[in-house]
């Protein structure tokens, strides 16, 4: 479907905030969760009314339901169901609390839901609960058994940064050990909470990307990275697979990505906050196509700085979240990206231009 998708008709991922409500308050989250949920919220008509306009992206339109905590709607398993009625490829980024229990995990499967994601950000106890501020690392693991038991194939998010960059290799093979079948890395945009962590500087983001690729090719489950999409860069010049640069690119904001909040604005991604409309208002079809927010993020050649001269900006782009939240114009240059154009001479975003001087070993550097 990847090859195949026509990113200027429809995202490979829609995510629906279904509510910000939490019974964590985890250090980087994005949405600034809250334990009660928010009076203006979709409604349960509502919601159900943007997965039918979602369903006209076209078969197995993949939709994920986020939060906050999802499980925080005692309608979820009615809006599971309803998305499912419609064809969609319906799946759920639920918080890992002790309500996510067995029994909850079942029902979901049973509803429709096709496949699950949990946050883990170390490998132990400690680790994991520090830097989330909450217990719910042990949560976490008894829902990732449980989903094994539901049949409900199970996907790993874990952020990055200078907190955790060091505890990677061994959050590796706790994924390996929970048999997921994928590994999100997400690479820390500053937005929400996570204003307050420190990102890995870009040589050391360089470093971590060839080493992501080793993982990739030797364990048994995918790995992605979110908000990193020189990734891919990074790969292809690894392979020495510069004829590829023209392939079309990977999936970033507003190109194969649309985030609806859970009051129905619209969002090249959760982490790039400026609206292109409201789903009360118009459909998010039309808002996905028919936007200059989104019409712009999807053209390449609008890019700005390095990433606007950079060769590879048909597979890469940069993270246009990222560039929002440092400089507050989704169209500039990816900060964390260390890479510089040959014959470039313009300006370097400051982490650049000012020379970081962290390490730039691997995660795996004392193995």
């Amino acid at each position: 479907m990847f090859d195949d998708l026509d990113t200027d008709r429809r995202p490979l991922v829609l995510i629906w905030e279904v509510t910000q409500a939490c019974g964590l308050a985890c250090r980087h989250c994005r949405a600034d969760a809250k334990p009660a949920r928010h009076p203006d919220e979709l409604t349960t008509e509502e919601g159900k009314r943007l997965l039918d306009d979602a369903a006209e992206f076209g078969d197995g339109q993949l939709v994920v339901l986020s939060g906050g905590d999802p499980l925080a709607r005692d309608d979820l398993l009615e809006l599971v169901a309803h998305g499912d009625d419609q064809g969609l490829r319906m799946t759920i980024t639920p918080s890992g609390t002790g309500s996510l229990t067995p029994a909850r995990v079942e029902d979901l499967a049973d509803a429709g839901i096709r496949r699950m994601a949990l946050s883990l950000d170390g490998a132990t106890r400690e680790r994991h609960d520090r830097f989330r501020g909450e217990e719910s690392f042990e949560s976490t693991l008894e829902a990732a058994e449980a989903a094994s038991d539901a049949g409900l194939p199970l996907q790993i998010n874990t952020t990055v940064c200078a907190e955790t960059v060091d505890e990677l290799p061994a959050i590796r093979d706790r994924v390996r050990d929970l048999g997921a079948v994928l590994w999100s890395v997400f690479f820390l945009v500053p937005v929400g909470r996570g204003r307050i962590l420190d990102p890995i500087p870009p040589e050391r983001a360089e470093a971590v990307m060839e080493w992501l690729h080793g993982v990739a090719e030797s364990e048994p489950f995918g790995v992605k990275t979110t908000e990193a999409p020189f990734y891919r860069r990074v790969g292809l010049q690894s392979d020495g697979n510069k004829g590829a640069v023209r392939r079309r690119g990977g999936i970033t904001a507003g190109r194969g990505f649309a985030f609806v909040s859970h009051t129905g604005e619209a969002y090249p991604s959760g982490f790039l906050p400026e609206s292109a409309g409201n789903v009360h208002e118009r459909s998010i079809v039309d808002i996905y196509r028919n936007t200059d927010l989104f019409e712009s993020l999807r053209d390449p050649d609008r890019l700005k700085g390095k990433c606007g001269a950079c060769e590879f900006r048909q597979v890469c782009g940069g993270s246009r979240s990222r560039a929002f939240a440092t400089t507050g114009d989704p169209l500039e240059s990816d900060p964390l990206c260390p890479y510089v154009p040959e014959g470039y001479d313009g300006e370097l975003p400051a982490t650049l231009a000012g020379g970081a001087g962290a390490s730039t070993g691997t995660p795996d550097a004392a193995d």
